[in-house]
């Protein structure tokens, strides 16, 4: 049997750095100057508050984990609580946030190379799907040495994010501080709104416990680990920004690329493509490897196709499952290419995809938690959030509940296929 489940490799350091990856995006890069643009000095309580309600969520996936190291994460979860039938649909509704969202990241982070180096639309494409593929070549390599690449990467992160604050810090001033409120309190609660999505991605580790050489404590230890680095990294650079006034006209799309060049000068723009660079790829990085293990745990388990059940002979990965996200990739690369949608519009279907997920695996951790304890608590606090904010999807709420709608006609016919297969 060993042939038919995944290599355990993973270590609590590596699990941090992957948990770091998956929700460390290149929001970091621009939404501090974005927030405070919105809201003045008080966007930096918009960053605390955001950091604290992300607890919440993170001590509820982690309770879970632990009762649960399944390589079917939150879907794991779901099906406990509710049955195979709701876990499945989950299952499909969370099918389009990697597939559509982690191109798009790899755009994002591409697009930063304008800043040292004119490019035009297709060569963008052609790094974006660069950072794919070496990433789902990782993977196809195993998750060991996948994940000691990722460890890299984030400590390359973290040194020029800390290299970053360090040559800015100087130029605090304290009159950048007052008025701490001008446009409202209500701005802040719009801040918030608008940086939530750069505190998603926890969901997308517990699918790798079945990788994890001690998931029962491992799993715990990298999420909570990586729960503080993301918050002292967001406040901190956010603080960065409102000290030294790095916002404001144009300044509000220039990145930290002008943060950074108040401390190293014209340097400035190439550590921060660099820094693009890395987060975009931690990020690729750490999604892919979550969502490639929730397809392959769902197919194991006759919610998908049993073709994406089928793991590498040698490195024991779900060496199908990453093919096909593979062919999906370059798909919606070329569509980028030819429609040339707004990307942040793009954004929202996933988005909302993701609110969802955290409504269903809040819900089932309220059923399977024991009520009352600290994991409960947290799972209702979460739950609560989580409805509010998916009041403000809008129309994108129709891309989760159609995908919804085709895991239903989906698991349907198979059933009505096992029904007459065992009449016969």
């Amino acid at each position: 049997m060993a042939e038919h489940s995944l290599k355990r490799s993973i270590t609590w350091v590596q699990g941090t750095a992957l948990t770091i990856g998956a929700v460390l995006g290149c929001g970091i890069l621009v939404l501090p100057s974005i927030t405070a643009n919105n809201a003045g000095p008080a966007s930096l309580l918009s960053w605390i508050l955001m950091s604290l309600i992300s607890f919440p969520i993170v001590l509820t996936i982690a309770h879970l984990a632990q009762i649960m190291p399944s390589a079917g994460g939150i879907a794991a979860y779901v099906e406990r609580a509710f049955g195979p039938m709701t876990s499945s649909v989950l299952s499909w509704i969370m099918l389009g946030s990697i597939p559509v969202g982690v191109p798009i990241v790899a755009l994002t982070g591409a697009f930063y190379v304008n800043d040292i180096l004119p490019v035009n639309i297709w060569e963008v494409i052609g790094m974006a799907a660069l950072i794919l593929a070496v990433s789902l070549f990782l993977h196809v390599r195993g998750i060991e040495l996948s994940a000691k690449v990722g460890l890299g990467v984030i400590c390359g992160i973290l040194g020029l994010l800390i290299t970053a604050v360090a040559v800015s810090a100087p130029y605090i001033r304290r009159d950048a501080f007052t008025p701490f409120v001008p446009d409202g309190w209500l701005s802040v609660g719009s801040a918030s709104v608008i940086i939530f999505f750069s505190f998603v991605g926890w969901e997308m580790i517990v699918p790798l416990a079945e990788e994890f050489k001690n998931p029962e404590k491992d799993i715990f230890v990298s999420l909570l680990l990586g729960a503080f680095c993301i918050a002292i990294l967001y406040i901190s650079v956010s603080f960065v920004t409102v000290g030294t006034h790095s916002y404001g006209g144009k300044k509000e799309i220039a990145s930290l690329s002008i943060l950074i060049s108040k401390g190293l000068g014209t340097a400035g723009a190439a550590l921060t493509t660099v820094l693009a660079l890395f987060i975009t790829f931690s990020s690729v990085h750490a999604n892919i490897a979550g969502f490639s293990r929730m397809v392959y745990a769902q197919a194991r388990g006759g919610n998908f196709p049993a073709f994406f059940a089928a793991l590498h002979p040698q490195h024991r990965t779900p060496v199908r499952v990453l093919a096909a996200l593979g062919a999906i990739f370059g798909i919606v690369l070329i569509l980028y290419g030819w429609v040339r949608p707004d990307l942040g519009t793009l954004l929202k279907g996933p988005s909302a995809v993701f609110i969802t997920s955290y409504i269903l695996t809040m819900l089932a951790a309220l059923k399977i938690l024991r009520p009352l304890t600290i994991g409960w608590l947290m799972a209702f606090l979460s739950l609560t959030f989580s409805v509010i904010l998916l009041f403000f999807s809008g129309w994108a709420i129709l891309y989760p509940a159609a995908l919804s709608a085709l895991g239903v006609l989906y698991l349907r016919k198979r059933t009505r296929q096992l029904k007459a297969g065992g009449s016969v």
